[in-house]
């Protein structure tokens, strides 16, 4: 019973379910307030009653409640009433919301949500959230499940509120936390590793042990030669790996090192790295492939003992019949990249090329050591790559997970509070906290860098050599606050971050894999520097950056923080089948076929042989000079094809060159 004006509200329940709405006049008569009128409520008749009615249902109830937002006179009169019939009634709280609606809500210390002004039931808690969220845009129903959550968990309404308006309250952000892991691996001292005496006395003046991974490579056949996929998380020591078995094959005359990167930054880091550490053993050069236009490989030295290069930099070589004397290791990083589609059939087709050309050039087998911090599938990928798998899956320190929604407008002023409260705090290793904040585009870069209020530079891969060794030195000096760099470039930095924002989920205009969101988050907590890692998704609900994206920011960022790791599979499509068959063709003429069939992807060789002939890029089992330019400068059939048509027209070459980037843009 709920007191509504000058009447009462007269609700009856039964198993849990209202039965009927009523209401109760009251009427004063000698034995005190006794029932006047008695009407049931339905839609917008009322039906009138016999008042004897309500005191018969009253008598049959098991319970009788009065509701705690009647007046104090009200609850006098009702209790009166019923006492008259020797009846009891029981104060209790309900919504006063529901109460005015008509509806029968009780609420408990354990139920009731704080809004502003009141406290409230769930249900009607919800429904205000509900209308906050319209405010915001379109919310998907994961996010919805995420906030609901948090409301019933927190029962305070006003706290979400703040976070959907882009609060940063560490208790209603944090997502879960990744715990640390330390898996017991006796370690491999490095007095004890039997590698060449110049590496082994380089190695001990680094380290008494080798890490957990490094220890279980070794002992599984790291150093006799023993191809081998390592899997590992970001910072575990999986470098170390490829460079002590290329290394120490290179100075005993065993034949040089390839190090294999995917992108032109990591390459040129990785380059850096091996001639400060090892440049007055070995020869180092460095290979980044040949520009589309213009081949300039004025920096690579085929005579090296160690070549850096990118992927497309030592595939371009091998396409254009370029002499890379014995090749005794191969180390190919970030090798799920063989699952991306526009570059993971390149990978696929260069491990295949790279094998030919070692087993044709090379007076002993070349080994093969693979790396990768992100497989959902390593003991496939390592069957399909015939190699040992090497799985170790510590995390050197915990990483608290976070999501707070904000717009494009807000995203800014909340990185800078996330960056200045970050850098005002220290280890318990003396060290500042430092953010690496990502986000999908170099004008971006720049805008968010000059609006953080500490210090801060952008860091991608427009910036030449010099700008970017300037950034990572003051970053590892920590005089600078954060970093704002490219998902694109999430591979190749190298940044001694303990916090990790996400401005965007998405990488130019494609959303993040599972993988490359882990591989970023994996840069937030160094063990040497940090006593845990954050990771901050910042999400726009509703957002798409371009018209071909399926789904929205929010919708994604609850894929990705629940996502299982992918399958690293090459798939090919008739355009990636004609296109590495026509590389292979050009590589090893009739073997073609056996490099197709070693692949890690299934290419489908008849039907792209038959395409090549039909299109006169290969002529019997050799290449054409249309096939020859088409391969050596990494097009695809219709990229071909649309240049000899404006060749034929008369295009300008600049105008070509655009249009064959807009067209890529399309896909």
């Amino acid at each position: 019973m709920h007191e509504s004006g000058d009447e009462y509200t007269v609700v009856v329940r039964r198993d849990g379910k209202r039965r009927f709405r009523g209401v109760l006049e009251t009427k004063e008569t000698s034995a005190g307030p006794r029932p006047g009128k008695f009407l049931i409520v339905r839609g917008e008749q009322r039906e009138p009653r016999s008042p004897e009615e309500f005191v018969e249902l009253a008598r049959r109830a098991e319970r009788i409640r009065i509701s705690e937002q009647t007046s104090r006179s009200g609850r006098a009169e009702l209790q009166d009433l019923l006492s008259g019939y020797q009846l009891e009634a029981q104060v209790v709280r309900t919504c006063r919301r529901c109460a005015n609606d008509g509806h029968y809500r009780p609420i408990t210390s354990d139920t009731a949500i704080a809004t502003e002004h009141e406290e409230v039931c769930p249900d009607c808690a919800r429904e205000q959230l509900e209308r906050e969220l319209a405010y915001k845009g379109e919310f998907t129903a994961a996010a919805k499940d995420r906030l609901e959550e948090l409301l019933l968990e927190t029962r305070d309404l006003q706290r979400i509120t703040n976070l959907v308006q882009g609060g940063l309250d560490p208790d209603l952000t944090k997502f879960d936390e990744v715990s640390a892991t330390v898996d017991d691996v006796n370690p491999v001292r490095t007095a004890d590793i039997d590698v060449h005496p110049e590496l082994k006395a380089r190695t001990e003046e680094r380290f008494e042990t080798l890490l957990p991974v490094q220890s279980l490579s070794v002992r599984n056949g790291l150093l006799e030669g023993r191809d081998q996929l390592v899997v590992s998380a970001t910072a575990t020591g999986k470098t170390l790996v490829g460079e002590m078995a290329g290394i120490d094959r290179a100075l005993k005359g065993e034949g040089k090192l390839l190090f294999l990167v995917p992108l032109v930054a990591l390459a040129n880091q990785k380059h850096e790295d091996f001639e400060e550490r090892y440049g007055d053993l070995v020869d180092v050069t460095i290979r980044v492939g040949a520009s589309r236009i213009n081949d300039d490989g004025t920096r690579f030295d085929p005579d090296a003992d160690v070549i850096v290069g990118t992927y497309e930099g030592v595939d371009h070589a091998l396409r254009t019949g370029k002499d890379l004397g014995e090749v005794g290791t191969v180390v190919i990083d970030e090798i799920h990249t063989l699952k991306e589609p526009e570059r993971g059939h390149r990978l696929d087709g260069l491990i295949s090329r790279l094998r030919y050309y070692a087993e044709t050039e090379n007076e002993s087998p070349a080994q093969w050591v693979f790396l990768s911090a992100t497989v959902g599938n390593p003991e496939e990928l390592a069957r399909r790559l015939r190699a040992t798998l090497i799985e170790f899956e510590e995390r050197p320190v915990p990483i608290e997970r976070h999501v707070t929604f904000a717009d494009g407008r807000e995203k800014v002023r909340i990185i800078d509070r996330l960056v200045k409260r970050e850098f005002d705090t220290k280890s318990s290793k003396g060290y500042r906290g430092q953010t690496i904040v990502f986000t999908n585009s170099r004008r971006r870069c720049h805008e968010i860098s000059r609006k953080l209020q500490y210090s801060s530079a952008p860091y991608h891969a427009g910036l030449d050599y010099r700008q970017r060794k300037r950034v990572e030195g003051q970053f590892g000096d920590q005089e600078l606050a954060a970093v704002v760099t490219t998902a694109a470039l999430a591979a190749g930095v190298d940044f001694p971050a303990s916090q990790v924002v996400f401005d965007s989920l998405a990488m130019g205009i494609e959303w993040l894999s599972v993988q490359e969101f882990e591989q970023m988050l994996g840069r937030a907590g160094r063990p040497d520097y940090h006593d845990r890692g954050k990771v901050y998704l910042l999400v726009e609900p509703d957002c798409a950056y371009h018209n071909s994206m399926e789904g929205t920011e929010d919708e994604v960022a609850f894929k990705l923080l629940k996502g299982e790791m992918e399958d690293v599979i090459t798939q090919y499509d008739e355009r990636a089948a004609v296109e590495e068959t026509l590389a292979n063709v050009t590589v090893a003429g009739k073997r073609a076929k056996r490099l197709n069939d070693r692949m890690v992807g299934e290419v489908p060789t008849k039907h792209a042989i038959g395409k090549l002939l039909e299109w006169e890029f290969i002529d019997g089992f050799a290449p054409t000079p249309l096939g020859r330019a088409v391969t050596r400068h990494f097009l695809a059939p219709d990229q071909a094809f649309r240049i000899l048509d404006g060749i034929r027209a008369g295009t300008d070459p600049f105008d070509l060159v655009a249009d064959l980037e807009l067209a890529e843009n399309e896909l």
